[in-house]
């Protein structure tokens, strides 16, 4: 770039510089002295050659390294300036810069003529004369005196100011507000390494600060939890706006300080800051506050103030809106979101942790000193990454740790961390939590030990109360003070603060976990099993087996649970007991133990307190041999517990709402106390495989919104009286012939049952071994989730008017003649489908909206099941669209989805292909991608199970051409036995919004030539396979929904409008 006859541009250049000033020694003393003031006063920084060099160094290769390390040259052409040969040979270098986008080059023609500096002419020619006279014999000067020349010409050719006799001050202000308008566009906010994906946040919250508008006085709050980068975030911001304004100032710690200095020392740093004097002295607050006032009123001013943890700290600084001067903008930095939101704040900006990308950049810079992960520890960053949770301190931290060492080394460290995470971290963790209040220090206690990790927050409240810890206020004080979120109803904690509520639980005493307040830990918790002294200060375990091996080899006696008096929450899962249990706490509440291995629960345990008992898979006979009250009593699960034969009375638990004997399979009958249920939700009794009778009270439980009897092919009667085995062996309904008379009378008490829980909205009665469907299933109104799989009735009553159903399961239905009326339209309810579990423990099955005709071969007239088909997914694809609501699954599930009859793949998918295996490619046009009158993609397969073994296509490779965005599509048809091996058609429909996030989280968002290939898959099977014959899809548009119709769908008629649509993306 520069040229070899001066010195060779070097890398180490400055760049400590924004402006250099190339001038000439006559206009010193006045333009130039008055343009470096006004620079001054601006906060810019520049080079002046007479000022910074130090003695004995060379003058020249410091001038060049300044040039280059500058990003605005301003070259000011006075009479003298040729005349010195140090000038031009700045000059040349300039002139270098002038094509450089990175650079501005600025002429400043100061009393001379801009033709003769282009031409060399006036002063400009005698100066050059004396050179020519002077060099004559010297053909390498004279060489340089010819790049001089051509370096005039360059620069004097640029738009640039010429002064003659107008006010110098006035020419110098608009100088310096140029410069400043080219560096805010020009300097990069990242004026080092470790700013990793800070520039689109700067630019977010530029948005927010409507810098534009000069009109009003702007305030803007920063929130987000300790270390995330709200400091960093806001240097970034302060140096790439603060030359806007004519004050500015940057106040680091304000709690600090005003803890330190008070007020007084608050408004010194304020003053001394936007005055630029740093020997100012105010001594009374008074002073400060109405000096503060006086030179804001008339100034724009930019003022951050970072760290504030009291609302009192930003009244005392008397920063009033009102009183300051419009174009003005006050950015308040603080974790508590609720101090922003009390002083009013426009707006509030909160940082969210790193991207994944974002996340590993700034990993690499730290762990390995570059930009890419070494291959040997690729599968270790996902570890990293997960523990550190987009945390930048805590990545720099980990990398720095983690920097020059091996991969079992890496091993060790992530081990250790998580044992006893990096103090460094955990003091800045910590600063929130030590200003909360006592009470609220409890509930981030409980939350970091046994909720951080997606927890419903009507559950978490719920036991919060139990606690005595006033939810409803004090979880809105920790979001404020950004340690937890809540999102969609759910609650969730960073890793990281999780470990710091249980580094400080251990502060008690770290060698001795009994005692804690809570416990956590597998190995803790032997350690206080083995310890025969009594755990006082003990309130909740929750605690699950490191693994099935530890379950299966390593015992732990459970006698010291005796000694635990003030138990309020104990959850075992996967832990193996032996010895007795003796007593448990009676001020438990929640209580949760997983292969419980004991016959009864305690005779002295009084269960008044109790509002949730889950002892699922366990060997419990029954809860006790006697009566207990159970006054609080939510929740009940004893499923899988395959030794129970008999239910407590139920008339002890007046509040219970759910109850869950999923697989119960000793059980054999559902006494009549079931019906003083009147609370009850929720009821599972699918595979209870030898229930026999259930009382009829059960009727009457006109609150019950889940029913669940799936496979429960011996339940023959509704008792009302006492019961007698023989007569009710002969009844079952799994064995009665078609015609027989009892199929009659469990059909008629089933449709009276019916009529009576009008409010389900969920029923499975899948593998039962129906004969037939009561009509009353269609006066369901509330219903949304159907499922009668491999029944064995012929027809269905009508769905007609069941307007928020959106899942029918009817595969393996092998009697099934005809489709009942499907519902004719479909509305969504405001509240998303939530499933009535409070924890993990969760129906297993999808919440897609559903219609499941598989392998039922006695169906007739296959068009017209194929037709309602259609027009059931395009009902459903409308209601989405038409209330914008959320799909009911997750972003890579289908959020429709139909399996029926049939080989041929309907005309209205306008694109088809013949099968490769089990994926489906799709070309996404330009156009759609632009079009917002597009609404989603409908997508049609035709495929066949195998039994013979099938090669697949294997998906294309994550990276590297043709860009994709692969999708495993689960269809669940259960067991082999069912499997069918005729043609079925599968429809499916994605929402564009669901595609938007799959391209965007693919990075693909700019390129026109990626695909989404769909990987088909069938779960749950191992003996079939499915084959993909042919598929088809469409782009759905606005107009397809308002006009579907079956005309539409089988005849290929298309609107006029889109076969112009079609054409346009043909001829792309």
């Amino acid at each position: 770039m520069a040229s070899n006859s001066i010195i060779p541009y070097t890398s180490s250049s400055s760049s400590s510089h924004e402006v250099f000033v190339s001038f000439r020694g006559d206009i010193r003393n006045n333009f130039a002295d008055h343009l470096f003031g006004g620079l001054g006063r601006k906060g810019i920084r520049f080079f002046r050659d007479d000022s910074k060099l130090e003695k004995g160094k060379l003058i020249l290769p410091e001038l060049l390294q300044a040039i280059d390390g500058s990003h605005i040259l301003v070259v000011v052409f006075s009479e003298e300036y040729a005349s010195s040969k140090w000038c031009l040979r700045e000059l040349e270098r300039i002139a270098d810069y002038v094509d450089d986008r990175g650079k501005h080059v600025l002429p400043v023609f100061y009393r001379v003529d801009p033709s003769d500096v282009r031409k060399q002419s006036g002063q400009y020619k005698k100066a050059f004369d004396e050179y020519k006279q002077i060099f004559k014999e010297d053909e390498e000067k004279m060489e340089e005196v010819q790049r001089w020349r051509e370096a005039l010409a360059r620069v004097g050719n640029l738009s640039g100011w010429h002064i003659t006799n107008e006010s110098e001050h006035s020419m110098i202000e608009i100088i310096v507000k140029d410069i400043l308008k080219k560096l805010s566009q020009s300097i990069s906010i990242l004026p080092n390494q470790d700013l990793v994906g800070m520039e689109s946040r700067v630019e977010e919250i530029e948005k927010l600060l409507c810098l534009d508008s000069v009109n009003d006085v702007g305030v803007v709050g920063i929130c987000g939890m300790p270390g995330i980068g709200k400091t960093t975030l806001g240097r970034a911001l302060y140096k790439t706006i603060f030359r806007q304004y004519d004050f500015h100032c940057y106040i680091d710690d304000v709690s600090k300080i005003f803890r330190d200095f008070s007020t007084l020392g608050l408004l010194k740093q304020l003053l001394r800051q936007i005055l630029n004097d740093r020997s100012l002295e105010i001594y009374n607050v008074s002073a400060g506050t109405d000096l503060v006032q006086r030179r804001l009123r008339h100034a724009r001013a930019l003022i951050i103030l970072d760290n504030v943890d009291n609302i009192d700290q930003l009244y005392q600084l008397a920063l009033k809106p009102n009183q300051l001067c419009a174009g003005t903008r006050i950015i308040i930095i603080s974790s508590d979101e609720h101090i922003l939101r009390a002083y009013k704040v426009n707006r509030v900006y909160r940082v969210q942790p790193l991207t994944r990308d974002n996340a590993i950049q700034l990993f690499c810079k730290y762990a390995f000193e570059d930009n890419y992960i070494m291959s040997m520890f690729e599968e270790l960053k996902y570890d990293v990454l997960s523990y550190a949770d987009g945390h930048p301190l805590a990545i720099k931290v980990l990398g720095s740790f983690l920097f020059g060492q091996d991969v079992s080394q890496w091993r060790r460290a992530l081990a250790m961390l998580r044992e006893s995470p990096d103090e460094d971290v955990m003091k800045v963790l910590r600063i929130s939590f030590d200003g909360l209040k006592p009470i609220q220090k409890e509930i981030f206690l409980d939350i970091a030990c046994f909720f951080s990790d997606d927890f419903e927050k009507d559950y978490v409240e719920e036991v919060l109360n139990f606690r005595g810890y006033y939810p409803e206020i004090n979880l809105s004080v920790l979001v404020q003070k950004s340690l937890i979120t809540i999102e969609e109803g759910r609650i969730y904690m960073p890793t990281l603060l999780s470990d710091l509520g249980r580094c400080i639980v251990r502060e008690k005493s770290p060698k001795k976990p009994r005692k804690w307040s809570r416990l956590w830990d597998y190995q803790d918790l032997r350690k206080v099993m083995l310890d025969h002294k009594a755990a006082k200060n003990l309130e909740a375990i929750e605690v699950y087996g490191d693994d099935e091996f530890d379950y299966q080899e390593t015992t732990i006696t459970a006698d010291a649970l005796s000694k635990m008096r003030h138990l309020k929450l104990l959850e075992f899962r996967n832990v193996n007991f032996s010895g007795r249990l003796d007593f448990l706490s009676n001020e438990l509440g929640y209580l949760t133990w997983w292969k419980y291995p004991f016959d009864y629960l305690p005779s002295n345990f009084q269960p008044d307190n109790l509002v949730e008992l889950i002892l699922r898979d366990s060997n419990i006979k029954q809860l006790w041999k006697d009566t207990k009250p159970l006054p609080n009593l939510r929740r009940l699960d004893l499923s899988y517990s395959q030794s129970l034969i008999e239910l407590p009375h139920f008339g002890e638990a007046p509040k219970l709402e759910w109850l869950n004997l999923e697989g119960c399979t000793q059980l054999s009958e559902i006494q009549a106390s079931i019906g003083l249920l009147r609370r009850l939700t929720f009821l599972n009794l699918r595979n209870c495989t030898n229930l026999v009778s259930v009382h009829c009270s059960i009727w009457g439980l006109n609150t019950l919104e889940y029913l669940t009897l799936s496979c429960c092919s011996k339940l023959c009667k509704l008792l009302d009286e006492p019961r007698d085995g023989e007569h009710l062996k002969k009844r079952c309904i799994g064995e009665a012939p078609v015609h027989s008379q009892s199929a009659s009378s469990i059909g008629n008490l089933l449709q009276e049952a019916l009529y009576s829980i009008s409010c389900l909205r969920q029923l499975d009665l899948s593998c039962c071994s129906l004969l037939q469907i009561p009509v009353t299933v269609g006066n369901l109104h509330c219903l949304e989730w159907l499922n009668l799989r491999g029944n064995k009735f012929g027809t269905l009553p009508s769905l007609k008017e069941l307007s928020r159903l959106y899942y029918i399961n009817l595969e393996h239905c092998k009697q099934l003649k005809c489709l009942p009326e499907l519902p004719s339209r479909t509305h969504f309810s405001s509240q998303t489908f939530r499933s009535p579990f409070p924890k993990s423990v969760l129906l297993e099955h999808k919440e897609v909206a559903v219609l499941n005709i598989f392998d039922c071969p006695e169906l007739a007239d296959r068009e017209r099941c194929n037709r309602m088909c259609f027009s059931w997914m395009m009902q459903i694809v409308k209601a989405i669209h038409q209330y914008q609501y959320n799909p009911l699954t997750g972003w890579l599930d289908p959020c429709v989805e139909s399996v029926i009859p049939g080989s041929e793949i309907p005309r209205w998918f306008n694109n088809q292909n013949v099968g490769m295996g089990n994926l489906m490619s799709i070309d996404t046009p330009p156009l759609i991608q632009h079009d917002n009158n597009c609404i989603g993609i409908a997508c049609c397969v035709i495929f066949r199970f195998h039994d013979e073994n099938i090669t697949w296509e294997e998906l294309p490779p994550r990276t590297g051409p043709p860009h994709t965005v692969p999708i495993e599509i689960p269809v669940d048809l259960f067991n082999e036995e069912y499997m069918s091996t005729s043609d079925h058609i599968w429809l499916f429909y994605f929402t564009r919004q669901q595609l938007n996030f799959l391209r965007d989280s693919w990075h693909m968002a700019d390129r026109a030539d990626f695909k989404f290939i769909f990987k088909f898959e069938i779960l749950q099977t191992q003996l079939f396979k499915a084959k993909v014959k042919e598929y088809g899809y469409r782009w759905v548009y606005e107009e397809d929904v308002k006009l579907s119709n079956v005309t539409t769908m089988h005849s290929g008629n298309l609107l006029p409008q889109k076969r112009k649509l079609l054409a346009i993306e043909e001829n792309k």
